[in-house]
């Protein structure tokens, strides 16, 4: 036990540059998600290291967990870049959407539900529409269902929904109309909140099922178009 505690010990410098790159990277991946990175951005290693107070090896292995989540992607000789979603991701990540959250709403037990997230992120949306903020209604967007699947009060459900997040920012930013594409959705997360404040959970889940087909059809509509039109 002697000689394994040993080599635990030894260990100490790679668990404190690990989690210090875990940090780093969940710092980045809430950029990601909150639109200060567009996707095909370089995300150069002084400036952003600098910023942070990190090493360039810290930021590297944060780089390197991003890119196995698929945020960003390593070019040869070019760097690292927040990486430009094709069509068939922007698919599956609205499957995904589809399975998890719905499954969320499904599997609430009896009301009432600690709804008080949900309520902050429909106040959120209404006020930045009234300052005419589109980019801000899709953030608040993106908090109401954050907070939607945090109802599961499921650490793996939350983790697993971070990066899924994320990754529809960057297709939010190569859609580029965030007023047409965001706008309808204030009132539809308002009825999904007062479903759920009324205890209906399956007309809440309805809504919540139709909502999410018909933002995948409306963004893939517009995403194929200016993706075909950047090609």
């Amino acid at each position: 036990m002697a000689e394994q505690l040993k080599d635990l010990a030894d260990d100490r410098a790679l668990l404190g540059r690990t989690s210090t790159a875990e940090r780093v990277s969940d710092i980045l991946r809430s950029r990601i998600a909150e639109g200060y990175f567009p996707p095909g951005t370089r995300l150069s290693e002084d400036s952003i290291g600098g910023a942070l107070g990190v090493s360039r090896n810290t930021l590297r292995e944060a780089f390197r967990l991003l890119t196995h989540e698929r945020l960003l992607v390593h070019e040869l000789n070019r760097g690292v870049f927040v990486r430009v979603l094709t069509v068939e991701d922007v698919e599956d990540i609205y499957r995904t959407r589809r399975l998890v959250e719905c499954a969320v709403v499904r599997g609430l037990g009896e009301p009432p539900y600690g709804l008080d997230g949900l309520a902050g992120a429909v106040a959120e949306g209404r006020r930045a529409a009234r300052e005419g903020d589109w980019k801000g209604v899709g953030t608040a967007n993106i908090h109401f269902h954050r907070e939607l699947v945090a109802l599961a009060v499921s650490e793996r459900t939350a983790e697993l929904m971070r990066s899924v997040f994320a990754e529809l920012r960057l297709a939010f930013h190569v859609v580029d109309e965030p007023q047409r594409l965001h706008e309808p959705y204030i009132a539809r997360n308002i009825a999904i909140l007062e479903a759920l404040e009324a205890g209906e959970r399956g007309k809440a889940e309805r809504l919540l099922a139709g909502y999410l087909d018909d933002s995948l059809e409306r963004v893939v509509e517009v995403y194929r178009r200016r993706v075909g039109e950047d090609g």
